[in-house]
């Protein structure tokens, strides 16, 4: 009896595998690729501060160049066999800058293709002469920097309960990552600004679990639900609030009301602690 009652617990999963074909919009032309989400802009809650600096008049644009943004947290995610952070905080830069409309800015991060340009026209390889490039625009500001830290489990907290194999639990997990920015002076190459923050970003997870042993046969339920807020939009918006203070605290642009950079005062107070 009970290893009828375990097939018959397993027996929907088997079908519903043995169907899996038939649920595929097949076509003489291949199996049809699902499609879910439409495309949408990559925005964070720190874009709109941008675009507001995008309205303000303003004339004699700086140039920005933008340059390596390295992760240098030195982290790495075995279980996707990659990066735990972006390499792309550079391209993150850069986006920023233009969601200003308060920066020109010239190619510095990858010249491969532009030096090439050059290069074939001083061939006579181009449709275009070398004196049609003429005096290529100058830089006033270079903004280089890393990704610092990724921290894992600042607060990490959670309960389980289990009775006689069926009970659940719930976990939070708070994580964060810091970036490093400075502004560099092309004229001079002295550092005119720098930029330091973080971001702590938040996750849990809610799990049941049911397990029943029948005979020598163990069943297993899981259920459950995780949501995290992701990485790289983590550092994405930590990108978008450095080039803000940039064009504000730097550049002296006005602040929007509710763009201000959240203070966080609590390491300060370790110094007012009678242990140190």
């Amino acid at each position: 009896m009970s290893h009828r009652l375990a097939f018959a617990l397993l027996l929907p999963l088997f079908l519903l595998n043995g169907c899996s074909s038939a649920i595929y919009d097949t076509t003489e032309a291949g199996v049809k690729p699902a499609f879910s989400y439409h495309v949408t802009n990559n925005d964070t809650p720190y874009s709109q501060c941008l675009k507001k600096l995008a309205i303000i008049n303003a004339n004699n644009l700086p140039v920005f160049a933008v340059g390596e943004v390295a992760d240098k947290t030195g982290q790495v995610n075995y279980d996707e066999n990659g990066h735990a952070l972006t390499q792309g905080a550079s391209e993150m830069i850069i986006s920023a800058l233009a969601k200003t409309k308060k920066a020109q800015m010239v190619e510095r991060l990858d010249l491969r293709i532009p030096l090439a340009e050059v290069k074939l026209a001083e061939q006579g390889k181009l449709s275009r002469s070398i004196d049609a490039y003429g005096k290529l625009p100058a830089s006033d500001f270079i903004v280089v920097g890393a990704l610092t830290e990724l921290n894992y489990n600042i607060v990490s907290s959670g309960a389980q309960l289990f009775v006689k194999g069926i009970g659940g639990g719930a976990r939070t997990v708070v994580v964060n990552v810091a970036l490093d920015l400075r502004v560099i002076n092309s004229q001079n190459f002295a550092i005119s600004y720098v930029s330091t923050l973080q971001k702590q970003i938040r996750g849990y997870e809610i799990e049941a679990n049911v397990f029943r042993f029948f005979g020598d046969t163990l069943i297993e339920f899981d259920a459950g639900a995780v949501r995290n807020e992701p990485m790289q939009l983590g550092v994405r918006s930590v990108a978008e609030m450095a080039v803000y203070q940039i064009m504000t605290d730097f550049l002296k642009l006005p602040e929007a009301q509710g763009c201000g950079l959240m203070e966080n005062d609590s390491m300060e107070s370790y110094l007012n602690t009678t242990d140190i």
